[in-house]
């Protein structure tokens, strides 16, 4: 006899309280192995699948796309057999945990937004167990929404298994809000078919477009969750609580682009404009190391950091994201741009981890990549400074007393006021500024 187990929504880390349900990867009636991911989940940190420590049965789903679960909240339930039964349950050999439904969680199985690797999925059915263990009995099933106490053995009722040909008719009938149960299947024995499903959209088009309900939702409104929520609530407290200035200067990075080519011109790996830029920044907080600081959280002090984590302004599919190059300053210019190009191209997928976009103590913002001169960003809570850079473009300019076409580009750079007065900031500016016109002078420093 089958025993129904809870899964519950685990300790994501980093102090997180919950998540929001990006997207379900089971369906209700689905056979699943032990550690296989059963939902996909956005925190303020990250996407994260969630796998799920039973093998039997989905029997139950708690939360919609879109909804946000608690830690400890119920996630799945699973129909796993009994010990008797030989399926693979990871409590039944204890007494004591198979007595509580809340079992010990496993760790967590990677981040991002890639399709899983997982098992291959199965239904219940005919041929739905491997040969070596006979298949669990199929449960009742319903779609509570709110969770419910520990539920013991109970005598099998009639399963509610829809016949459908495979997975992607199945998706195509929850994307397009079909009902598979009110479907009659035209394939064998009623197995639902894809020209089931198009059908039954044909026909939902063709009805008459049910009158405009008495409220509807306003235009345009996009609700705040995940990460953008958490970015958004970080800028808002950064824009209250830092006192932040900016000052700004025109530098003629016309050396600073031969050299680049200068050295990409030799084997080994390329160097990229980010990659220097990020070498100047170690070599100019060095020299102003009450930049590479924060505030404390009551404001009564100054934390000075002796190693610089530069974030990094990066755009992925997700929206804007900060990741963070650890120990900065300890790496060669070649080693900071391989980082850079890992962590760029982990934001442009979606599979950048908690710990790479926090504890970021400097930021190095290249707007100039989006065509932009100048800007005025908001702060990385709780840093106490950033550098912007805008695009490198051909421009007049006076060189050596002649008038020339130069590669030219506008530094930006805010600072919290409460760390250091204008001429600290404006020291630094001027020296990194230095730095790519006469980018010589990073030999004097290293």
């Amino acid at each position: 006899m089958p025993v129904v187990r809870e899964f519950r929504l685990p300790d994501l880390g980093e102090g997180l309280t919950g998540a929001e349900v990006v997207r379900w990867m089971v369906e209700v009636g689905e056979v699943i192995a032990v550690d296989q991911p059963v939902v996909e989940v956005e925190t303020a940190k990250a996407v994260v699948e969630v796998p799920c420590p039973y093998g039997g049965v989905v029997t139950a789903r708690y939360g919609a796309e879109g909804e946000e679960i608690a830690v400890g909240a119920p996630l799945v339930t699973v129909a796993v057999a009994s010990a008797g039964g030989g399926a693979a349950d990871p409590a039944a050999s204890s007494p004591a945990s198979s007595a509580s439904s809340a079992e010990v969680e496993r760790p967590l199985v990677g981040y991002g937004v890639a399709e899983s690797r997982g098992a291959r999925r199965r239904r219940v059915g005919a041929a739905a167990a491997p040969a070596s263990a006979p298949a669990p009995a199929p449960v009742a099933v319903a779609a509570p929404v709110a969770p419910a106490e520990p539920v013991e053995p109970v005598a099998p009722a009639a399963p509610v298994v829809v016949p459908v040909i495979s997975p992607l008719v199945r998706r195509l009938a929850r994307e397009q809000g079909v009902d598979l149960t009110a479907l009659t299947g035209s394939g064998p024995d009623g197995l639902i078919m894809r020209a089931d499903v198009e059908r039954a959209v044909a026909a939902k088009v063709a009805a008459p477009a049910p009158a405009a309900p008495v409220a509807v939702a306003q235009d345009g409104v996009v609700p705040l969750r995940g990460l953008r929520k958490a970015v958004a609530e970080k800028l808002s407290r950064s824009h209250r609580e830092i006192p932040a200035a900016t000052c700004w200067v025109d530098a003629d990075a016309t050396e600073l682009m031969a050299l680049r080519r200068q050295l990409n011109a030799t084997p080994g790996p390329k160097v990229s404009v980010l990659a220097l830029l990020a070498r100047i920044c170690t070599v100019a907080l060095a020299r102003f190391p009450e930049l590479n600081s924060s505030v404390t959280e009551d404001g009564s002090g100054i934390v000075r950091h002796s190693a610089v984590h530069l974030g990094f302004a990066a755009q992925g599919e997700r929206g804007l994201v900060v990741p963070v190059v650890r120990d900065a300053q300890a790496r060669s210019t070649e080693q900071l741009g391989e980082e850079l190009g890992r962590l760029t191209e982990s934001a442009r997928s979606g599979s950048l981890t908690p710990a790479e976009l926090t504890g970021g103590t400097f930021t190095l913002n290249n707007y100039g990549v989006f065509g932009v001169d100048g800007s005025t960003p908001i702060l990385n809570h709780p840093e106490a400074a950033m550098l912007g850079v805008g695009r490198i473009v051909a421009k007049p300019w006076v060189h050596g007393g002649e008038l020339a076409v130069r590669e030219v580009t506008q530094l930006s750079f805010t600072f919290d006021h409460r760390v250091c007065d204008g001429g600290t900031a404006g020291g630094f500016l001027r020296f990194v500024a230095d730095c790519v016109e006469q980018p010589g002078m990073l030999l004097r420093q290293l």
